[in-house]
């Protein structure tokens, strides 16, 4: 199973759902069709459609066929998006980006938008894979919430030939000196911004202005600085929650390992939040620390990591993902992949707390 596009389904979140049962190919696609949808199939994709003609409620699903491609997943997804989604109903807002993927050498970029067709309104995703000079596209509309669990199930169902590798791919190579170099003087950062999923009925969902973020920094003297800050703007009494820690790292090869030698688990008041703030103003006061409330010492874990520095064209930027198959401060527990990636940012976009790193 394509395990991003079952990641972007939690925007359909439906408990207890079995799948159907047969499966389907068109191109580089897999898949299982929703029962007794109507299919039309021509040289350049296939759609599958539904209308209840009572209620004038429908759903559609586009698989674009394969076409060649040079340019990046992010301008890949936005020539879809006007030709697929844009050109066929008004969209009023950009889409909200889902987090990118990279899975069996396809870059993959999703976003969600609300739409409105004529006088009905409804939801569009669309999912863009990139890989070796080609790309493929997915595109679910619906305005109503009865197609729901069918356009989940499509969407756990979905599955991609296993791309070439692109050229744009570098990997680590051996050599101690090179990796250090790929690492040091740099901001590798995961984050991710809090959403609210099933309130008030929306299938997709609203930010909330709550927010995590982790960031890690190698430097040249064999030296690391490492930090988590999050707000969630769901709490009753939101606070700023930030973890970090210094200490040395080596690397051996393809493997890194990181040796803490002291740090600090806090939480900070925030301002207050008031109804009516849009989600970037209210991520302006959560990330803003007022007054420190606590502080703990921080457990030291000193760690090896498997490691590798690719290119991963839907961040347009190099990725540093660690392989881990233990429950870290950290990092958490492993997830399916068994591995957290951080993507390079620029260095002023530090989260590092200049006081406690110096």
């Amino acid at each position: 199973m394509l395990k991003f596009f079952t990641s972007v389904a939690i925007a359909y979140m439906l408990p207890g759902i079995a799948l159907f049962a047969q499966k389907q190919n068109f191109d580089m696609v897999s898949y299982t069709a929703p029962k007794g949808w109507q299919q039309q199939q021509n040289e350049g994709g296939v759609q599958f459609s539904v209308t209840d003609n009572k209620t004038g409620a429908y759903a559609i699903i586009l698989i674009t066929k394969a076409t060649a491609s040079e340019a990046s997943a992010t301008d890949n997804f936005n020539a879809d998006w006007i030709k697929l989604v844009k050109a066929s109903v008004q969209v009023n807002d950009a889409p909200a980006m889902q987090a990118p993927a990279k899975e069996d050498g396809w870059d993959i970029i999703s976003g969600i938008a609300h739409y409105t067709d004529g006088a009905q309104k409804g939801l569009a995703t669309q999912l863009t894979a990139t890989s070796g000079g080609q790309m493929v596209s997915v595109v679910l509309m619906t305005n109503a919430q009865q197609y729901q669990s069918e356009l989940l199930m499509f969407l756990h169902s979905l599955e991609l030939t296993k791309a070439r590798q692109s050229n744009n791919t570098a990997t680590t190579t051996p050599s101690t000196n090179i990796i250090n170099a790929s690492l040091t003087g740099k901001i590798w950062e995961a984050q991710s911004l809090e959403k609210q999923g099933a309130a008030f009925g929306s299938m997709s969902g609203f930010y909330t202005g709550g927010f995590w973020l982790y960031q890690y920094k190698f430097n040249a003297d064999g030296t690391y600085h490492f930090v988590y800050n999050a707000a969630s703007a769901m709490a009753t009494n939101p606070v700023n929650v930030l973890q970090y820690e210094n200490g040395t790292y080596t690397v051996n090869g393809n493997s890194i390992t990181i040796t803490p030698l002291s740090g600090a688990n806090e939480e900070w008041s925030v301002g207050k939040i008031n109804n009516g703030m849009s989600a970037e103003t209210i991520r302006k006061v959560l990330q803003t620390r007022v007054k420190r409330l606590k502080s703990t010492t921080r457990k030291l874990e000193k760690i090896t990591y498997p490691f590798t520095v690719e290119y991963w064209q839907g961040n347009n930027a190099n990725a540093l993902c660690l392989k881990h198959t233990q429950d870290t401060q950290r990092e958490g527990s492993p997830g399916q992949n068994d591995q957290s990636c951080f993507f390079e940012v620029a260095p002023t976009k530090t989260a590092m707390p200049a006081n406690a790193f110096k």
